[in-house]
């Protein structure tokens, strides 16, 4: 209720009023004889009479001269208390707006007739219209035309009077909290109209957005808004009007932000990047994130983030600022290994150890460990994998089967090499290549050059047992093995560092040597070993073989697969040298030359050396329209695609499917790898994959051949190690279609999309397949090579690129990938011909999907976890659950492409905020144990 000073002013104005009162009165009950509106309860009618006596006293339609401004200032307060006191929940329209309604147009024409200066020349008419405008901005929220934001003119009209108080030194009648006061809803409301003021005074070119001045008085209230709402739990809305006005650097000013909610906005933030369309903005969203983890001193989180922008420079100076705390940097090390970043920490008392781990020398070590305590040491051979006895349905089928693809059994041996590889990588023994030599004469020619190399990916990560037993067959008399051997080192190395890099020392005299087999396998191992690395020795080796041009088609293939390891070791580095030498080379490229199946790896190298970069890559696209072959529109696409890879960008995706829409069938390659450019985009990003996945229903139902058969590695792409049941039925359907290419192409995607996670409704899928297609030497092999992936490292190994709780893309991993599905664009000449030791790009994208927690010496620390489906929670109020349909488990465990993992126990905490790969942990020191566990 007002005071007592107050009522006796209303009283005042009341008596001299009496005739309007009652007035009102008899209207009052004549509406209620009539029906109109049903009756009040004696506290709402009471309420009515008081707002109406004093909105008649403000207004003074009579001009009484003994209604002074003081006492039209004494019934504003009180009508102001009243709304204050009413919109501070909003559950219902609050009555004091309902009843007011009726006298808005009344209250904005007094207003209106106070203008001028005139009007005001004295304080207490200034405080008396600062007073109206304020209670009329609160009424336009609900009463005024939206469009003419009337609500946020008034509120200005007030600010500017205000301040004329204070010029006249009259700041003791200003209100403190002037926004906040009016309730919640207000300040929204109102923030979505400067908003909208800021867009349409830009538009009008009322001044450049960089500069203050022009919106000052908008931005006066930005100033308040945002940290009303930081303190009310509105991080979000604070993030989207700094958005609105392009002001987001403020938030980093501000003094509400704490431990208790950096992590909502950072969320927030990092979340609402993929939405920008702008390059920029979406850096500024990024850095803004990166800077209050930062001042939050959550380095892992800064680095994080930093990863995520592509600024690998600021890695140092995160490393300084947390100096003092070693398991940070252990646990930023431990996110450098898994992104594969080429960093060497100095100046630091632990720097080996530190080096090590980013170096993931003990990841062999940790993954056999893991191998051990889940029972999966076993070797595997691909007969287990094949299970060709459940396959079979009887003895008629066994006699139909003799003229089948047994005859084709160097194929079948090849098939069975690459099982073996994937199925046994990372285990250091199987039961095909480490016991004995005689698999290897089981291949023929370029066959037991990846029989060789299957070595390498067995013994994967484990760099000094692996050269030992890989040793002895690089001095082989056989050209293919020797290669096979030169291969298997590149493969081992991936992403190990290794102090002697025994991959350089080893292959350099094959790149620089005049064997054709030696020189592909040897700049494909350096393509493999030193993906990410951005290493400039392996670059000066690589330069001239793609810059030769004498030899016709074989030279073409050495050109093709030294251009795709620099693109593999240079990924997302936008670097000038390569990146123009692969440009000059297609340009000076023999129509010949051109035209050779494996030069589409030239392109995708150039397109790799930009993944993920956006913007960069626009110098290249403008130097590729200057080749005139047709391949000039293939590599400008795949550029192009690469650079906004994961990204999510809208724009790109229509302009790809602009290139589907045309109808050729004939030199297609441009659209096959605009269709796959969709899947590339979107990935990662949920409401986009969503899209995607309609949108490819459309090109199947459509499109011509060329585009259908792109369509399952699109969906592939997008699905990488997570067999979604939507996905898989698709590419289910898809893989008995009539067309040999979309057909094997369906296989292979499915391989992909279930990679690593051993699931059984495919593994009875591609058994089906395996017999439907049992006369098809060419779908036999591809049916086997994804069961080999389907059980991936027994199940402990993915392929997702995508990692850190699904913010991060790594880009060798990426780049692993799209080499197989490039290599699917055509088959025949390159998996299902001499190319595929091609597959064994894969290793780059392989790594366990484990959850290890250890200590800080790195020795295991068995705790609970719960792990369960992941839940988007940006942006939501509270603390909601993190994950949904939990399991709880004892450390290690094994994650899944949509799961996520939080401690089942308050006993210790993670040094990492995502608890993925290798987590250190460290005691609890506030944590009490339960009195009845002592």
């Amino acid at each position: 209720m007002a005071p007592e000073g107050e009522k006796k002013a209303v009283s005042m104005a009341a008596e001299t009023d009496k005739k309007k009162k009652e007035d009102a009165k008899s209207k009052k009950t004549g509406k209620d004889a009539v029906g109109e509106e049903p009756a009040m309860s004696e506290e709402d009618q009471e309420l009515k009479e008081r707002l109406e006596t004093c909105v008649s006293t403000v207004v003074n339609e009579a001009k009484e001269a003994s209604v002074t401004v003081p006492i039209q200032l004494k019934a504003l307060d009180v009508i102001v208390t009243e709304l204050r006191s009413a919109t501070s929940s909003m559950t219902s329209v609050p009555k004091p707006l309902k009843f007011l309604r009726p006298h808005f147009s009344k209250i904005k024409e007094l207003h209106a007739s106070f203008s001028g200066d005139e009007a005001v020349s004295d304080v207490e008419m200034l405080v008396l219209r600062a007073r109206l405008a304020d209670v009329l901005s609160v009424l336009a929220m609900t009463m005024g035309k939206h469009e003419e934001r009337e609500s946020l003119k008034f509120k200005l009209s007030a600010f500017k009077d205000y301040s004329a108080l204070e010029a006249r030194g009259e700041s003791s009648r200003v209100d403190d909290d002037n926004l906040g006061s009016w309730g919640h809803e207000f300040v929204r409301s109102l923030a979505g109209e400067i908003g909208q003021e800021y867009n349409a005074r830009v538009l009008d070119g009322a001044g450049d957005p960089d500069d203050d001045a022009p919106f000052s008085d908008l931005l006066s209230m930005v100033d308040v808004i945002v940290p009303f709402h930081v303190s009310h739990n509105a991080e979000a809305e604070a993030v989207d009007l700094l958005i609105e006005v392009q002001r987001l650097k403020k938030l980093l000013n501000l003094e509400t932000i704490d431990e208790n909610n950096y992590g909502r906005i950072c969320l927030y933030l990092i979340k609402t990047a993929d939405f920008m369309s702008d390059p920029d903005d979406y850096m500024e969203m990024l850095e803004t994130a990166f800077e209050l983890f930062r001042k939050q001193s959550q380095y892992f989180d800064a680095l994080r983030v930093a990863l995520r922008m592509g600024k690998e420079d600021a890695i140092p100076e995160l490393f300084s600022q947390c100096s003092d705390d070693a398991l940070m940097k252990k646990q930023m090390c431990l996110l450098l290994a898994r992104h594969r970043v080429n960093y060497e920490v100095e100046d630091d008392e632990d720097e080996d150890e530190l080096n090590e781990l980013i170096g993931n020398v003990q990841l062999s070590e940790q993954f056999l460990k893991l191998a051990q305590d889940l029972d999966v040491m076993d070797a595997k051979t691909p007969e287990d994998i094949y299970k060709s006895h459940l396959a079979e349905t009887g003895g008629f089928s066994r006699r139909r089967d003799t003229g089948g693809a047994q005859v084709d059994s160097a194929r079948a041996n090849l098939a069975s090499t690459f099982v073996n590889a994937f199925v046994n990588a990372g285990f250091g023994q199987d039961k095909l290549m480490t016991p004995d030599n005689e698999w290897l004469y089981k291949n023929k020619d370029h066959g037991m050059m990846s029989a060789a190399a299957s070595l390498g990916s067995i013994l994967l990560w484990n760099v000094e047992e692996g050269l030992t037993q890989i040793d002895k067959f690089l001095y082989s008399s056989e050209d293919y093995v020797k290669a096979g051997a030169a291969l298997a080192v590149g493969i081992l190395s991936s992403g190990v560092k290794n102090d002697a890099d025994p991959a350089l020392a080893l292959l350099t005299e094959h790149v620089e040597g005049s064997n054709h087999t030696m020189k592909c396998a040897a700049c494909t191992g350096l393509g493999i070993a030193y993906a990410g690395s951005g290493r400039e020795e392996v670059m000066d080796l690589l330069l001239p073989v793609v810059e030769s041009s004498e030899g016709g088609p074989a030279n073409m293939l050495e050109v093709s697969l030294a251009g795709l390891a620099l693109g593999m070791i240079y990924v997302g580095k936008c670097d000038e040298t390569v990146g123009s030498t692969i440009v000059q080379r297609l340009m000076e490229g023999t129509e010949e030359e051109l035209d050779h199946s494996h030069a589409r790896f030239l392109c995708l190298g150039l397109g790799l050396l930009f993944l993920g970069r956006m913007e960069m890559a626009d110098a290249m696209l403008e130097a590729l329209r200057t080749v005139e072959h047709k391949i000039a529109k293939y590599a400008a696409i795949v550029l192009e695609t690469c650079a906004y890879a994961g990204t999510g960008n809208v724009l790109k995706v229509q302009e790809m499917l602009h290139h589907c829409a045309e109808h050729i069938t004939e030199a297609a390659e441009h659209q096959m790898a605009a269709v796959i450019g969709i899947g590339l985009i979107t990935m990662g990003e949920d409401v986009g994959s969503e899209m995607a996945l309609r949108a490819f229903d459309h090109l199947l139902h459509y499109c011509e051949l060329p585009i259908k058969r792109a369509v399952p590695l699109a969906l592939a792409i997008l699905n990488v190690s997570n067999p979604d049941f939507a996905v898989i039925d698709q590419l289910s359907r898809l893989s008995h279609d009539p067309d040999a290419e979309i057909s094997q192409n369906a296989v292979l995607a499915m391989g992909i999309v279930s990679a690593g996670t051993n699931n059984s409704r495919v593994a009875g899928l591609l058994r089906q397949l395996s017999e439907f297609y049992n006369k098809e030497a060419g779908h036999i092999f591809c049916v086997r090579i994804a069961q080999g992936l389907l059980h991936m490292g027994k199940g402990l190994i993915t392929l997702n690129p995508f990692h850190s709780d699904r913010m991060l893309m790594s880009g060798p991993a990426l780049g692993g990938l799209l080499v197989l599905i490039h290599s699917c664009m055509d088959l025949k000449n390159t998996l299902l011909d001499k190319s595929h030791y091609l597959l064994y790009y894969l290793t780059c994208a392989m790594s366990p999907r484990m959850l290890i927690t250890v200590n800080e010496d790195m020795s295991w620390r068995s705790v609970t976890v719960r792990v369960g489906q992941a839940v988007e929670t940006v942006g939501q109020a509270g603390k909601p659950k993190t994950i949904t349909g939990f399991q709880t488990h004892t450390t290690p465990v094994l994650l899944g492409a949509q799961e996520r993992a939080e401690l089942g126990t308050e006993e210790v905490l993670s040094v990492s905020s995502v608890l993925e790969g290798i987590v250190v942990l460290k005691d609890n020191p506030d944590y009490e144990p339960e009195e009845g566990n002592q």
